[in-house]
């Protein structure tokens, strides 16, 4: 699947889980991580950035481990390799590590994002709009991290709404990283997001596109609407 979406769409950059989420030091199962890590730098070669997501798993002394293992194997992102909540951790293992360490996908609170910012808790930032609390605080994230030389690369790990707001924050901020977060199988991983809306970004050439219409660029599916559930509720 990922030689598939490299030579037919020019994916040029590559992000797979390792370790289990919030793990406490556990792997899905013995060697997987090691496993994947290899078996994806073997299929797809150095020519690539291939980056992780550990989901939490790891305290810092496993962590660092870990992270000294990835940038062995030329790793460059090591995403949330520490519980998120746990910012002194995190900084310690980006304080020890030359690779990337990011994060922030979970976070909203103002106030840690500015410790997250101001203390480079992680090297690259990764607000989720739909966390975070909306476009404007995403927006007020971003300046946060440009003011720390900080890139911002924001979450979106579906191809929900999601997608289109983090795409518009990218076009929108003076610091956007060098990718975009895109799943490659939407419809097993979160089926309900099927035919949402229209048009669908497009990929060519390594390059997505941005929707250009009104708003948002893009249209709720009525069918889509008509086939959701739906609840009211009201106060007495």
């Amino acid at each position: 699947r990922l030689l598939t979406v490299r030579d037919r769409l020019g994916f040029d950059a590559f992000k797979v889980r390792i370790g289990r989420e919030c793990g406490h030091d556990e792997d899905e199962w013995p060697g997987r991580t090691e496993a994947v890590v290899e078996t994806v730098r073997r299929a797809l070669g150095d020519d690539v950035a291939r980056l992780v997501d550990a989901n939490s798993c790891y305290t810092p002394a496993k962590a660092i481990g870990v992270g000294r293992m990835l940038e062995q194997h030329g790793v460059t992102h090591f995403e949330e390799p520490r519980p998120y909540w746990e910012l002194d951790w995190t900084r310690e293992v980006t304080q020890a590590l030359e690779l990337d360490v990011t994060g922030g996908e979970q976070d909203w609170d103002p106030r840690v994002w500015r410790t997250m910012t101001e203390t480079r808790v992680v090297d690259v930032v990764q607000p989720d709009v739909c966390y975070v609390g909306g476009f404007t605080r995403a927006l007020r994230v971003a300046a946060l991290a440009e003011a720390a030389g900080l890139p911002c690369t924001p979450h979106s790990a579906n191809q929900s709404l999601v997608l289109a707001f983090a795409l518009h924050l990218l076009a929108a901020i003076g610091n956007p990283g060098p990718y975009v977060e895109l799943s490659i199988e939407p419809d097993a991983d979160y089926p309900w997001q099927v035919g949402m809306y229209e048009p669908r970004p497009e990929v060519a050439d390594g390059r997505i596109s941005l929707p250009e219409g009104p708003g948002w660029g893009i249209e709720i599916s009525p069918e889509w609407l008509a086939r959701s559930e739906h609840r009211i509720s009201q106060l007495d």
